[in-house]
């Protein structure tokens, strides 16, 4: 089915839009004087406060994929892709608050690939920086593709116009105030994000009856083409999102290969959202960035995915494809029902939260490259020793070289209907396995440099095997079960293969490993000496088991 959509924004629908643009390149300028040095410019100056890096965690990640490709799950599957939140993001999140953000600050790495180099050696740091550097700007291709949609299908423009426009934004307020200007203009970016998509929720609903009536019409619906309404309207056990006809399959593909190791992989080990809690000003800031993003990410659904569920009864494109089973790009879904649904006034509003979420996700991943490509490539390997205005200024010229790089990449976004089987795949080969790498020596301190990363190459070409094998269709599941099987392959094989070659190789001597082995860590390192001045609400264990309690409950509510 061939698709042409053109927003049919008012004169008036343009205000919101130039506002909130305006505002983005003046947090940029403003924050031109904490990015004078090499180090405020790609770290922030470890300076920000907890609230502030905590909505900037979640903003990082409320990009396109998390709007758009969510948004088209929740059109397709329905209520399983809660578990994207839920069990995909929550726990890892808490995990990472609780246990690993301590060894990240309190060793004073720049960067995740620092950790790496610290605990593994060289080669295992620069498989890691090269392979997280590539992935980047793939997933800022992602964000920059829908960010160019969204100007094309409002002005007119080509779309390789709309890209490079896109990007030369972004481009200007992360060149000008760095990584702090990312951060807060990530804050500003959530809370026009959420004005945006509340709106769409609660109208999409109110015309299809509430929650009642939308479960109503996704039975009949479901009932009309001979399908079981149940695969969508209850989360567990998710066969249409894990691709597995067994129930029992299903719910250990989601928990083992979704909800940890594609999880954990990714929330504990992906420098985008990590670099966020190490500009905190404290062990304990840091430590809580992810546990208060939790409080937010658990109710991003109710945002993201029910809007997509919205469009999958009312919006007739998406409901004849659903019916039919005609090849159809979910990924517009949420823009369908904008066009719907949203009044004359709102829909400039819902513009602006769209682009506020890519250029969010964006920005994350640019501002990521330019701290790894600069601190991990050019100053460790290429031109050791240099000044620190000639590191600012290859910051600087990475950022603009990672803008352009984005233009290309997002052609390749453009070949995919749904944005999320693109990106899981891609956190299968990136994340899955430097998970396993990092868990192994970060608990184990037997294992040895060559072991790292043996197991790392290893884990990242078990992964990728795995979808060669789906691409040519010597294996097939549907949905994105293959994801969860790449994951899963790369995170065993890791482990096996970094035990394996831990026996015949020599470990690290124990005084180098401290800081970065758990057992070898004296608790004053990985601790704030001034957390007992806080009250509990504040800490960070009492604010886990919040939270842990919370996301067990919605499991619960919404099973």
């Amino acid at each position: 089915m061939e698709q042409k959509l053109l927003l049919d924004a008012q004169w008036y629908d343009y205000i919101p839009i130039v506002i909130y643009f305006t505002f983005v390149v003046g947090v940029g300028f403003v924050m031109k004087a904490r990015a004078r040095s090499s180090n405020e410019f790609l770290t922030g100056g470890r300076s920000l406060p907890a609230w502030v890096t905590g909505i900037a965690f979640v903003s990082a990640n409320l990009g396109a994929v998390e709007i758009m490709g969510m948004s088209a799950n929740g059109a397709q599957y329905g209520m399983p892709t809660f578990h994207y939140f839920w069990v995909g993001a929550v726990p890892a999140m808490i995990f990472l608050g609780l246990v690993m953000m301590p060894f990240y600050y309190g060793s004073k790495v720049r960067s995740v690939p620092e950790f790496m180099f610290k605990r593994y050696g060289t080669t295992a740091h620069l498989i890691n920086s090269l392979s997280f550097a590539l992935a980047q700007l793939l997933i800022a291709g992602i964000n920059l593709f829908l960010l160019g949609k969204i100007i094309n299908w409002l002005l007119g423009w080509p779309l390789w116009v709309a890209l490079v426009v896109a990007a030369v934004i972004v481009f200007t307020y992360i060149s000008v105030g760095g990584l702090a200007a990312a951060i807060y203009n990530e804050v500003l970016q959530f809370f026009v994000i959420v004005a945006a998509l509340l709106p769409l929720t609660l109208i999409g609903l109110h015309r299809v009856g509430g929650w009642s009536g939308l479960k109503a019409q996704m039975t009949e619906n479901a009932v009309a083409v001979g399908a079981d309404p149940a695969l969508q309207l209850n989360s567990w056990p998710g066969q249409l999102l894990s691709g597995f006809d067994s129930p029992t399959m299903s719910v250990i593909g989601i928990v083992f290969g979704l909800g940890f190791v594609l999880s954990f992989g990714y929330w504990t080990t992906n420098f985008v959202e990590v670099q966020r809690a190490m500009a905190s000003d404290s062990i304990s800031a840091a430590q809580k960035t992810p546990i208060i993003g939790t409080f937010v990410k658990m109710f991003v659904p109710f945002l993201v995915i029910i809007p997509g569920m919205v469009a999958g009864v009312l919006v007739s494109e998406v409901a004849e494809a659903k019916s039919s089973g005609a090849s159809f790009e979910y990924n517009n879904a949420i823009l369908f029902l904008m066009r719907d649904t949203l009044p004359d006034g709102l829909l400039g509003l819902a513009i602006t939260g769209l682009l506020a979420s890519f250029m969010a996700g964006m920005a994350a991943n640019i501002s990521a490259f330019n701290t790894v490509f600069t601190v991990d490539i050019y100053e460790r390997y290429l031109r050791p020793g240099q000044t620190d205005e000639k590191y600012l200024r290859i910051g600087k010229m990475s950022t603009l070289a990672a803008s352009v790089i984005a233009i290309f990449t997002a052609l390749i976004a453009s070949q995919y209907n749904n944005l999320m089987d693109y990106l899981q795949q891609l956190f299968s080969m990136f994340n899955a396995p430097l998970f396993a790498t990092f868990i192994v020596g970060m608990f184990w301190k037997k294992a040895t440099p060559a072991a790292g990363w043996l197991g790392l190459a290893s884990g990242t070409l078990a992964a990728l095997a795995v979808n060669v094998l789906l691409w040519t269709h010597v294996i097939s599941l549907p949905g994105q079960g293959g994801a969860f099987l790449a994951a899963s392959t790369a995170f065993v094989v890791d482990v096996a293969v970094t035990i394996l070659v831990s026996q015949f190789t020599e470990a690290k001597p124990e005084a180098e490993l401290r800081g970065f082995v758990y057992s070898l860590t004296p608790k004053s390192e990985r601790s704030d000496p001034q957390l007992h001045q806080l009250p509990v609400w504040r800490r960070p264990v009492p604010l886990g088991i919040a939270s842990a309690v919370l996301v067990l409950t919605l499991n619960v509510v919404f099973r």
